[in-house]
Formats: structure tokens, sequence, C-alpha cells
């Protein structure tokens, strides 16, 4: 019989974390589900892990790959292997809190011109304390920033096939990817309240991954944000890629170090900043400048910093947002403008905000 959903975990040395992440989907509020498990060869002990778990449970179907596919490609096969129509990611390192998978199908019932919906969530530590609450701003992000990633993302199988699913030429933004091309072939709801929590942990795949390979990544995702805001495709940056010697984005050791810094610890890459990415005397160059040497000198005084900042940014989001239910992403340009408004008179009125305006545009 088929299930109602299917709820898609790729791992790769998720230990000590693999546990947490497993249970939190066994102890969902909806029962009827299978769970897709795919080992992507894993060295620490988590294939032994998961042969335990799925004796326990028999939800659990498990895959196994013997050489590792790495992010994208692990994606695409596990959510390939998905029986029912509708498909709930997971990822092994965070946590669905337990009214998860009832909320995002009911939407999916209810609305069925919508094809996938996601959730905000909470940021915790490597020992499951929240550091970050949900934040409602994310949804007033430009369309290029989608408000959510991998982990919180449930869709209808159907989309999932026609725009093609995950891509190899995205990798380390693979979620983000998948986002957008889905946004342009179904509409997107999003829960404005935490269905899931993320771990910032030290040992995420983007930080243990060979580090240039990621940088070069991430500035791919940059660059194709870029493309979007103008109006544009970025196919075009996908196919050829970028040449390996290519000086990267600023943004890129924002985006990188904030892993480090939520996971409480210290960002170290002001060296590589300097040594590797595209400087200038602008206003992304400065605020990276200052971040990644803040983030490396007095880590706990940035992060406070950075609660504050976004404080007044809920409080002014929710002037021109509050919602309970679920809101329709992008959310119309009207509310979006009226948002960018109330952030230009904040910059301009407490210069410090720039510090950090290349944070705003992390994925995470």
């Amino acid at each position: 019989m088929t299930p109602r959903v299917s709820v898609v975990m790729p791992v790769h040395n998720a230990l000590p974390y693999l546990d947490a992440a497993v249970e939190s989907i066994l102890s969902q509020s909806e029962r009827d589900f299978e769970f897709v498990i795919l080992d992507d060869a894993s060295t620490d002990g988590s294939r032994d892990r998961l042969h335990e778990w799925a004796l326990r449970d028999e939800r659990i179907r498990l895959l196994e790959e013997p050489n590792n596919l790495g992010p994208a490609v692990s994606s695409q096969r596990v959510a390939a292997a998905a029986s029912a129509p509708i498909v709930a990611r997971m990822d092994a390192d965070d946590i669905s809190l337990p009214h998860r998978l009832t909320d995002q199908i009911e939407v999916l019932d209810n609305r069925p011109d919508v094809g996938v919906v996601g959730g905000l969530y909470d940021i915790i530590d490597p020992d499951g304390r929240i550091v970050r609450g949900p934040e409602l701003w994310r949804l007033l992000q430009p369309r290029s920033v989608p408000p959510f990633g991998n982990g919180p993302l449930t869709y209808r199988r159907e989309i999932f096939d026609r725009v093609g699913g995950y891509r190899r030429e995205c990798e380390f933004w693979e979620d983000n990817d998948l986002i957008q091309r889905m946004a342009a072939a179904t509409r997107i709801m999003v829960l404005p309240y935490a269905v899931y929590q993320v771990r910032q942990a030290r040992g995420s795949n983007r930080l243990s991954a060979d580090q240039e390979r990621v940088e070069r990544a991430v500035d791919l995702m940059y660059r194709a944000r870029a493309r979007i805001d103008e109006g544009k495709t970025y196919e075009t940056l996908i196919s050829p890629g970028l040449p390996p010697d290519r000086k990267i984005s600023p943004q890129v050791f924002v985006s990188l170090g904030s892993i480090t810094l939520w996971a409480g610890g210290r960002p170290r890459l002001l060296r590589r900043l300097l040594k590797r990415g595209d400087l200038g005397f602008n206003r992304q160059s400065i605020a990276a400048l200052v971040w990644t040497a803040w983030g490396a000198l007095e880590p706990r005084s940035l992060r406070a910093f950075i609660r504050l900042l976004l404080l007044r940014r809920r409080l002014r989001t929710n002037r021109v947002l509050w919602a309970t239910g679920p809101v329709e992403w992008p959310v119309e340009a009207t509310r979006a403008a009226s948002l960018a408004k109330d952030q230009s008179i904040l910059s301009r009125k407490a210069e410090p905000a720039r510090i950090l305006s290349a944070a705003r545009r992390t994925a995470k």
C-alpha cells in the first residue's frame, strides 16, 4: 500500500546527531509515511546505526551507496526512490518538529494549486540549544533568496519530476536551485512558524568538504542570485562553471563563517578572504572584512550584535507582514517594497547595520 508521504534523507557521516534526526521523524504526529534513508558511504558508524533503526521500525527503507556521491547527487538518488505522491525532505543532523508533516500535508490537501510547502525554522547549536528562532523577515527577502532550504521542504512528487530534481552542477546550493525552478512551475506556500530546526554544526558538509570547492560553489550561488535579481537566467553560469582561480564574492566568507559562528565557534576566514575574495572599495567588501575580523576576534559580541539587528528587523517586518497561516512566496511586491523602504531608513539611521548586510543573503 502506497504511504501518504515519503520522507527522504541522505546521510553522510551524521554522527552524533543522526539519532535525534531519525527520532524526530518517527515521532511525527502524521503516522502514514515511509522513511527512505540513503547512506552515502559513511565511514563514522552511521551505516551501522541506520541498520539498527531499520530493525526497530518497518517504515524505514534503507539504501546504501559504496562510494560517496556528494550532497547533490545523493539528494537526487534518495528523492528518486520515494514512492508516495508527497515527498518531505529531511537532513541528517537536523530535527523536524512533531507537527511538521501534519501541517505541511494539510496545506497540500487543501490547496491543489500549491505544489510546494516550506516552513520557517529555528537555528540550533551542536547541543540542540536554540540560538535563533523563526524569522518572518525571510519571507520578504528578494526572490533570489528562498526563505527555506532542503530541510523544511515538502512537495508534490510530480513537480519535482517536472523540473528535473536536483542538479549536480549546483552542488552545495542544490536546494536553492531546486526551489527556484519549482517556483517557476507551481505556487509555493510557507508556514510562518518553526516546523523544523537547522543545526549549525562545525562538522557540516559545507565545512568538511574540500574548502576551495565549497567556496567556488557558494560563489556560483551568489552569482546566480545576482542574475535572478536582474531578471535574467543563470543557466549560462552553470554550464561552463567558473574558472578555479577566479576571485570569489566576499559574501561567501560571511556565509560559510556563519555556520561556525552559530555553532558557537570562532570563524577564522579573514586570511582566506584577503587571499581569494574579490575585494574592492565597496560596501560588500567592507562588510565582509569587518564581519570576518570581528568573528575571529570576538565571536560572542558579534552574535549579540546580530541578534540586536534581527530584533529590529523582526519588529519592522511585523508592521508589513503578520501571519499565522500559510503565506504564498514570493510575497507580493507591495509588501516587499514597504519593508525595503523601512530597512533603507534603518540603514541610514544606524550605519553599523551595514556591516552585516552580506549576512542577510546567507541560506541559513
